[in-house]
């Protein structure tokens, strides 16, 4: 008998186990709402053509030799670190200016969140964190096997106004310990699409620092939620302007469409250069230990598409194609639920943000839309309106307006 017979099965991971029940079905009415990656109006996967020019001009400098598939340092490709640094806090920002932040490449913002929670409780002591609830999937875990001892939620989905719990979540803040670290999402909260408003987050932001609090802010999404990257980027630019030391996960899969290239960065915001030094050698063999060094390729096309000013105005062009083809179907579904007579009220389709919609269905709701109507959505209600297109516009929301009238 193996010395592994014992080892008990884990549960499937929710939102992988739909995609491999979507592509075992048949049905030619099918629709993929789970997974959180964009899809043209066609429903196809979109390679960014200035991410196809960028690696063009990779490959050319593969050919000359300009660069080669040598190790890169153990934090990472530097420009890209500094490039990510600066488009998420801008090129004015006062850490900018005063070099009080630096970036670590990371293996996408999974990755970026992994290294700053190990930092966090290995080198800072820190063994409390607070997510949001609900929150992305894999905040806890992260958290969790990086070692923090308490992993505490705060109130924010408010389900009968579909809206935020403001005040739930301020009231949970405010209970948390000293030095505790919260988990903030900068734009476009998933799963919900729900952000404070600018007077709510300077309300957040004044409780953080009366308690002490650690501010850890993950944005998946920059310039994906609005179209524009500095509108994407204000929470996190207004914490540091208010004088706060924080991390920062980035993910360029959404907005790069980079999704198995892994490019991440974590940037670091502290309010006195002299610890920087002894940061980064912390970092260092923190990452040395779990990965050695990160991957180059999708940092390369990130970097070669912000050091160009055409890329770059290029690249901002796609995202504002990406997000406003997002916010179309946001207002042809609510319009096609509201047309239909759909008990309930759909407004909040149209005011969240983002990639997700955080829809109020049951997760009978859900199951019926699955087994009846396959259309593949998460159990808690949550649809990627990426998978919403012309083409499927009209049955979708038919569907929802079936499994609404028969388990309201």
């Amino acid at each position: 008998m193996s010395m592994f017979a014992d080892v008990a099965a884990a549960p499937p991971i929710e939102v992988f186990q739909l995609g491999r029940d979507y592509q075992a079905d048949t049905d030619p009415n099918k629709v993929s709402l789970g997974v959180g990656a964009y899809r043209t109006d066609e429903g196809k996967p979109w390679i960014l053509p200035v991410v196809k020019k960028a690696e063009a001009l990779l490959a050319q400098k593969i050919d000359k030799e300009e660069i080669n598939h040598e190790y890169l340092p153990v934090l990472g490709h530097e420009s890209f670190a500094a490039s990510a640094t600066k488009m998420l806090l801008g090129e004015s920002s006062p850490a900018v200016k005063e070099d009080r932040s630096f970036g670590v490449q990371a293996l996408s913002g999974t990755g970026a969140l992994r290294v700053g929670a190990e930092f966090l409780k290995n080198i800072m002591g820190r063994d409390t964190a607070y997510y949001s609830d609900p929150t992305w999937g894999n905040h806890g875990l992260i958290f969790k096997n990086a070692g923090f001892k308490t992993i505490n939620k705060y109130r924010y989905w408010d389900a009968d106004s579909k809206g935020l719990n403001f005040a739930g979540m301020i009231e949970d803040l405010n209970n948390a310990p000293e030095g505790a670290v919260i988990i903030l999402h900068a734009c476009a909260h998933n799963p919900t699409g729900i952000d404070p408003s600018k007077e709510q987050w300077g309300q957040i932001a004044d409780l953080i620092k009366t308690k002490n609090l650690f501010p850890f802010f993950d944005c998946a999404y920059q310039g994906f939620a609005s179209g524009c990257l500095d509108t994407d980027a204000w929470t996190v630019r207004y914490f540091v302007e208010r004088g706060f030391e924080l991390f920062c996960s980035q993910s360029f899969s959404k907005n790069f469409g980079l999704y198995n290239e892994r490019a991440g960065n974590l940037t670091v915001v502290v309010n006195d250069v002299g610890p920087i030094t002894s940061m980064k050698s912390q970092l260092t063999l923190l990452v040395r230990a779990m990965y050695s060094n990160p991957p180059a390729h999708g940092a390369r096309i990130v970097d070669v598409v912000l050091q160009d000013p055409d890329m770059y105005q290029e690249w901002r062009d796609c995202i504002k194609i990406m997000a406003n083809r997002i916010i179309d179907m946001r207002k042809g579904l609510r319009e096609r639920l509201e047309k239909l007579g759909t008990p309930g009220t759909w407004n909040h389709i149209t005011e969240q943000i983002g990639m997700f919609s955080y829809t109020g269905l049951t997760p009978e709701m859900c199951e019926f839309l699955k087994k009846e109507k396959h259309l593949y959505l998460l159990k808690s209600g949550r649809i990627s309106m990426c998978g919403v297109n012309n083409g499927n516009l009209d049955y979708v929301a038919q569907a929802i307006h079936d499994a609404v009238t028969k388990f309201q």
